[in-house]
């Protein structure tokens, strides 16, 4: 059964923190899941969240602090002493969540922290991984897995399996590697159980046959997700430039990444420039949003030019579809952008030239345009507007929806290529820039339709 935080349970439970009734608060988190109370923390003021998390278990306090948002994270780690981080959070999870959590301290906390650490091997993992550039496979990878020799007989296999598995919550995949500890393939606790006719077997003769399925350390978070979602896995081990096992990193970790990047495209698309929440100060919700509505006036006054070029007081009556006509070119642009920037995302998009995308977005773009031009065309005659306005911008709309098609696919193709983010092309950016050659396109056709 889900649940669900209501105002009136939150109210209590602020009453419950006010009085100090720890017994009550117990009560209600014993049960809970962490991201139900982190939901939950989410919601209270700083000095109500760091009350009711220093009376939750350790371990139970430790899974909830992943499950918090960034900056509520960061305000409740800044309360809490170096010693508490190190040895109530960091030594009760994974390496992989304990690099994320340090990498959000200061650097002189970091080390602080580090040196509280009681596990020597955990403080030498969690150093590595913090050597890793933010969104790489390795700053990914938890360090935590269960490795065998392939020299190895079952019965000593199992003995290391038990010691290695002390620590590890869930085991999906057992790793071989030589005496070089270069992963050489995968083994199911299943094969060790059923196919070793004799403790003695070596693990060499279980291993599966074919290629491991693996990702370089240096590999772009976006490389893993691409890798594991095309081949279904739920864990991919991680190797360096001589194939030397490093880690693993678990689906969990890729539904972030995934996550994260859809809101960061969809921000982008909607023309805010930072990664921002709806909780952000003013100051920093401005920043994000202001330089793509600058560009967006900016496209107004360009606009507004134009109109004042071709000087609409000669035929006012094209004042009717000038609307229509801006508003259907970036219609049409954003939905071409759209497709290819999804296309790029899936790398899908390798699968054609850049003439063969263009031509059959041209071919979309004619019939599109034909279907709707002659939709105004008719709609405009029912209306009993002038036929060589409807005609003028039947034939504009014709030519908008062409040119928006083209320049919607060519835009995000052409940033993909500088290696700037094509998500840019589904915002603000394609919409301005189709809103001035529409009109560009509807006033030319005007004058010579109109005028002569």
């Amino acid at each position: 059964m889900q649940w669900n935080l209501t105002k009136e349970l939150l109210s209590e439970i602020r009453e419950w923190i006010a009085d100090g009734k720890d017994t009550a608060l117990r009560d209600v988190t014993r049960d809970l899941h962490p991201a139900d109370i982190a939901e939950l923390i989410n919601e209270l003021r700083r000095d109500e969240a760091v009350y009711l998390y220093r009376i939750l278990e350790e371990e139970h306090a430790a899974e909830v602090m992943l499950e918090l948002d960034e900056d509520v994270r960061e305000k409740l780690l800044s309360s809490l002493t170096s010693r508490e981080i190190a040895e109530d959070l960091i030594e009760n999870i994974d390496s992989d969540d304990a690099a994320d959590v340090l990498s959000e301290l200061p650097e002189e906390k970091q080390e602080e922290v580090i040196a509280l650490l009681e596990d020597e091997e955990q403080a030498s993992d969690i150093i590595d991984l913090l050597t890793y550039e933010e969104g790489t496979a390795g700053a990914l990878m938890a360090k935590e897995l269960v490795k065998v020799n392939q020299n190895w007989t079952v019965a000593h296999t199992i003995r290391e399996m038990r010691r290695q598995a002390e620590d590890i919550e869930h085991i999906y995949t057992i790793y071989v590697v030589d005496e070089k500890e270069v992963l050489t393939g995968t083994l199911s606790v299943k094969s060790m159980i059923f196919a070793s006719a004799s403790m003695r077997t070596t693990i060499n003769e279980l291993v599966r046959n074919g290629k491991v399925r693996s990702v370089r350390d240096n590999a772009p978070a976006e490389e893993v997700a691409q890798v594991m979602k095309k081949y279904d896995l739920v864990v991919i081990p991680v190797v360096n430039e001589n194939g030397i096992l490093l880690g693993r990193i678990t689906i969990d970790d890729i539904v972030d990444v995934i996550q994260e990047e859809a809101d960061k495209d969809y921000q982008m698309a909607s023309g805010i420039s930072e990664d921002v929440e709806s909780g952000d100060s003013i100051i920093t919700l401005t920043r994000a949003r202001l330089p793509w509505l600058l560009i967006g006036m900016m496209g107004g006054m360009i606009s507004a030019n134009i109109i004042g070029v071709f000087d609409i007081t000669e035929n006012p009556q094209m004042a009717v579809f000038m609307p229509l006509i801006a508003a259907m070119g970036g219609n049409v642009g954003v939905q071409s952008a759209a497709l290819v920037v999804k296309a790029l995302a899936n790398k899908s998009a390798l699968d054609e030239t850049l003439a063969q995308k263009l031509a059959k977005e041209l071919g979309v773009g004619l019939f599109n345009g034909l279907i709707c031009s002659l939709i105004i065309f008719g709609v405009s005659l029912l209306f009993q507007i002038e036929y060589h306005l409807s005609l003028t911008a039947s034939i504009a709309l014709f030519s908008v929806i062409i040119f928006a098609s083209f320049f919607g696919t060519w835009i995000p193709l052409t940033l993909n290529r500088f290696k700037i983010d094509p998500a840019l092309a589904t915002g603000p950016f394609v919409t301005t820039l189709n809103d001035i050659f529409g009109l560009i396109i509807y006033f030319t056709v005007g004058h010579f339709i109109l005028i002569h």
